[in-house]
């Protein structure tokens, strides 16, 4: 089944933590997520955040979501490796749920296979970036719609590849212990440059797009960690 729900997950660490975590969440944190219904579908570092972890996790529906959250966090595995995780932690509030903002624009990890536990990072993780442009809270679906479409057409002119365009779903959270931010209106574009020489051009591009908000888009450059299923 396709998912229909995804959460952008930025944490911000403390100092010098950042491998620590990506240890822990790449070697204990992965399938076992999934076992109980979700899709771990990307982690990456942002090397000019050295303290930021980036991530993006999949759920067939809100249902799913709201089953697989407290089947995970109150299990065993996060009771076993969660505090270690937590302690690199300063903030890990910064979440964003979404869903696609046309179909068959979501994350497509079909045939995608995920190197084993215990890989180390490899010299061939591609470059992605991550834009987040901001709506007026008060857009509706079709204007998100129409934003992202605006956005991926700017990125196709610079031959980038989208892998993923999503926008705001502002469904009720059905597990408040993980908060997500409330009130925003966004759309998210994850991008795979066509050549590293093109990620200046496909930046400009990208902040360029003119959605209605007085509001510069967020614009981050990402490496996929070793096992990341998208690479």
């Amino acid at each position: 089944m396709t998912d229909t729900v995804f959460e952008l997950r930025r944490y911000t660490l403390k100092p010098g933590t950042r491998e620590a975590l990506i240890r822990v969440f790449d070697t204990h944190l992965v399938e076992t997520q999934e076992a109980v219904g979700m899709n771990v579908v990307c982690q990456f570092r942002d090397p000019a955040a050295p303290d930021q972890f980036v991530w993006f996790r999949g759920f067939a529906d809100q249902e799913a979501r709201t089953r697989a959250l407290p089947a995970f966090y109150g299990g065993p595995v996060w009771a076993e490796h969660g505090p270690a995780a937590n302690e690199t932690m300063l903030a890990w509030h910064d979440v964003l749920m979404l869903k696609p903002a046309a179909p068959n624009s979501g994350f497509d990890t079909q045939g995608l296979e995920r190197l084993p536990p215990g890989t180390s990072d490899l010299e061939d993780g591609r470059n992605h970036i991550v834009a987040i442009h901001h709506l007026s809270p008060e857009a509706a679906d079709e204007e998100a719609a129409l934003a992202a479409k605006a956005i991926i057409d700017a990125v196709r002119s610079t031959g980038g590849a989208v892998i993923a365009s999503l926008i705001s779903d502002r469904s009720e959270n059905g597990f408040v212990r993980l908060p997500v931010r409330e009130g925003e209106r966004v759309a998210v574009t994850l991008v795979r440059p066509a050549v590293a020489q093109a990620i200046p051009a496909l930046e400009a591009v990208l902040r360029a797009v003119q959605i209605g908000a007085d509001r510069a888009p967020d614009i981050a450059r990402l490496v996929p960690t070793a096992r990341s299923l998208l690479r």
